[in-house]
């Protein structure tokens, strides 16, 4: 009865949307216009201390004004005046912007951590185009205290990835571990904010020569009126990470800035051992270096030697609660950097590279890298990435050296939003043994038809010794994104034999269909609701026998209030093929077929106030048994000094054989005494293997992520004998040289 009250619930939304789209239909989304800018190119920068009003210099460039709303009130111009002015000398980019506001006194500033979410917060943020490609750019962005925010965006943001920096990584799309040389200044007053920006064109990469054309848009966010406004106007559900729908800044005449960095680093750590009998202490120095170098503005080498990520957060704790392989995000800022240009596949799901599986074993430690080279950018229209890393043996693991190489091209066609491209991986065994190696080659590419739609797909081989035959994998994906639909349908499969040994592969041997249908439909006159998404989406998988694996249908509807606070009702319908029993925490699922329904309600409140909660719940059949499932996360800040977060995931199963109650519980604690002095830790404890771990890191941090870091690790597991019971006390210390400088 349930379940039809909610089918009835969400039904009725999609209606109500569809009867208001036949009412409501925005030119804007139909033909938008790219507005244009003319760079002003000045002999000496202006004073660089977060003063725009009153500094000569930028008075004399012209100002950008009219900037348009998505919301709330969509294609209405912005509610607070707001000025931006962009110029640039030999050797710098300049960006200085006013942000008015009648009410300065609330002006909200919820974190000033570097990297940290600028959208529920007053906030000011640009993208540059700089190969003007409609894909790839480059994404700065401050608070009112001048807080650092960048970004790499290959492929207009589309990819798997985790956008929030301190504990994230990426796979192609939005990469938020790229850190560039710049700095921003800023200014409270009564009139509002203001900010400059000056990014060296050393830090960027680019084609040099007169009159060269960049893409460009820049976003406000006004905490106060949970505003969003564009330089450019964008449809429903895009944001300015759309570089096709860019304006265009013109007038740059660029030359070859130079660049070439040293990077070394000096490292100590104390490890003690209490696990053993009897306890032992061990230590260690290290010391090591990057250089980073352009052979042009656009192509980078990359050389490190016995490369070290003592500083990275740990991983967050999971508990698999299915049969497949759980994906741990890449954390690592040199494997992060340039990381969409080695993406290929259907990100953590089928991905041709991945690059944890350098450096890191199966059971998670550390194997050494001993160093390696990494090429890339973009010659003329065509993206480049070569990539060759050594890693050391671990006798005790049985693990020998290995070389892990990866070359990829990718041209894109100027003004298509189409590619073509292909990758080749390998991984070779050094220890002696003949068959000891593998490699995958691949075909991708994307078709845009308009600005609409797309199609998108690859095609992969492996070759392992041992493996003869069903060893290709494919995708084919069709998507219609445009004035608030989103339409896709695709269909993957990866054969028996597919074996990507420098990849990551979720599930082996399956055939997978999937759609996804939804209307995101802004309303009017309709009191504090915002938006409603009614959508329906499916997945299915099989295996090569004709045996259902997994079907998941969603039929869901998005309801966003004009306050930030959302609610999501649905309903899912999934079926489980068993064909062999597993066990989830030693409860054995037997073999069989499994159809079931269950509920799931979100919950999302304004993120723009000190305290926020995202919630998730499922209630409903599981495999053999029910489940109650709830996840979510609690954000609580004390100014922009102090923030910290909750979360916590509680699957309660009652299964056929047995119970299980999961719970895997992490608290997050910062504090910024400066945008690049913090300390922060996380705590994490499952109760399935009973590990508690605690990782604290302070960071005092100088350019481009480099400085000192104190690192603290505990890891414990109260269940077993002869288990975890290890801490372990690192201080890293990284400088930046710029020898062109």
């Amino acid at each position: 009865m349930g379940v039809r009250t909610a089918l009835l619930f969400i039904c009725t939304g999609c209606l109500w949307s569809a009867d208001l789209a036949s009412q409501q239909s925005s030119p804007r989304d139909r033909a938008p216009d790219r507005p244009f800018y003319q760079a002003t190119e000045l002999v000496q920068g202006p004073s660089f201390d977060g003063n725009v009003l009153d500094d000569p210099v930028w008075q004399q460039v012209p100002a950008i004004e009219d900037l348009i709303q998505l919301r709330p009130q969509y294609g209405r111009p912005v509610s607070e005046r707001t000025e931006v002015r962009i110029a640039y000398t030999a050797k710098t980019f300049y960006v200085g912007v006013v942000c008015y506001d009648s009410d300065a006194s609330g002006i909200v500033v919820s974190d000033s951590r570097r990297d940290a979410d600028l959208s529920d917060e007053d906030s000011f943020l640009f993208i540059i185009d700089t190969y003007n490609d409609q894909q790839n750019g480059f994404l700065f962005g401050t608070n009112a205290q001048g807080m650092e925010y960048d970004a790499q965006i290959d492929n207009e943001g589309k990819g798997n990835f985790n956008a929030n920096r301190q504990q994230g990584g990426v796979i192609g799309g939005t990469n938020l571990n790229w850190d560039a040389t710049w700095a921003v200044r800023t200014e409270l007053g009564d009139y509002g904010w203001s900010a400059e920006f000056a990014i060296p064109f050393s830090s960027l990469r680019f084609a040099p020569g007169k009159d060269k054309t960049w893409g460009l848009n820049f976003r406000r966010n006004i905490s106060k009126n949970s505003e969003i406004a564009y330089w450019t106007s964008l449809p429903l559900r895009f944001d300015m990470k759309r570089l096709s729908l860019a304006g265009k800044l013109t007038g740059l005449n660029l030359s070859n800035p130079g660049n070439l960095k040293l990077i070394p680093y000096v490292l100590g750590e104390v490890v003690n051992d209490k696990a053993t009998s009897p306890a032992t202490t061990d230590t260690r120095f290290e010391v090591g270096a990057d250089i980073k170098y352009s052979v042009t503005p656009s192509l980078t080498l990359d050389l490190t030697y016995n490369t070290d990520f003592a500083q990275v957060e740990v991983d967050d704790q999971q508990i698999n609660l299915d049969r497949f392989n759980l994906f741990f995000p890449e954390k690592r800022a040199f494997f992060l950097e340039n990381a969409g240009q080695f993406t290929v596949g259907s990100p953590g799901e089928v991905d041709l590279f991945f690059s944890r599986r350098i450096g890191i074993s199966e059971d998670g430690s550390v194997v050494p890298i001993i160093g390696g080279a990494r090429l890339s950018g973009k010659i003329g229209q065509t993206n480049v990435g070569l990539l060759t890393m050594f890693t050391d043996k671990v006798e005790e693991k049985g693990i020998v050296e290995n070389n892990y190489s990866v070359a990829r091209v990718n041209h894109n066609f100027p003004g298509t939003r189409s590619s073509l491209g292909g990758i080749f991986i390998s991984r070779t065994g050094l220890g002696g043994l003949a068959d000891d190696n593998n490699q995958v080659y691949a075909i991708d590419g994307k078709w845009g038809i308009g600005n609409q739609a797309e199609v998108s797909g690859f095609i992969a081989k492996s070759t392992t010794p041992g493996i003869e035959e069903n060893d290709l994998a494919f995708k084919l994906l069709g998507n219609y994104n445009w004035n608030g639909w989103d339409l896709r349908a695709g269909y993957t499969q990866a054969g028996e034999g597919f074996n990507p040994e420098v990849g990551f592969l979720q599930r082996t041997a399956f055939r997978k269909p999937e759609f996804l249908v939804l209307k995101a439909h802004r309303l009017k006159d309709a009191g504090q609701l915002l938006e409603i998404r009614p959508h329906i989406s499916y997945r299915g998988y099989w295996n090569f026998e004709n045996d259902l694996i997994t079907s998941f249908l969603h039929i869901d509807n998005h309801w966003e209030f004009k306050s930030g606070f959302e609610i999501h009702t649905g309903v899912n319908f999934t079926a489980e093929g068993v064909l062999e029993p597993f066990s989830i925490s030693n409860v054995t699922i037997p073999v069989g077929y499994y159809n079931n329904e269950e509920l799931q309600l979100v919950v999302i409140t304004n993120p723009n106030n000190a305290f926020s909660l995202s919630t998730r719940s499922f209630i409903g059949g599981y495999f053999d048994g029910k489940r109650i499932s709830n996840s979510g996360t609690a954000q609580w800040r004390i100014g922009d000094k102090f923030v910290s977060s909750l979360t916590f995931s509680q699957n309660a199963l009652k299964l056929g054989n047995g119970n299980v109650d999961a719970l895997v519980g992490g608290l997050r604690l910062s504090y910024s005494f400066t945008p690049r002095i913090y300390i922060q830790s996380l705590i994490q404890r499952n109760n399935i293997s009973n590990i508690t771990s605690a990782n604290v890191r302070f960071a005092w941090l100088q350019n481009a992520n480099t400085g000192l870091f104190v690192v603290v690790n505990v890891v414990r597991d109260y269940d077993l004998i002869d288990g975890l019971n290890n801490q372990v006390f690192t201080v890293k210390y990284t400088h930046r040289f710029d020898l062109l400088k």
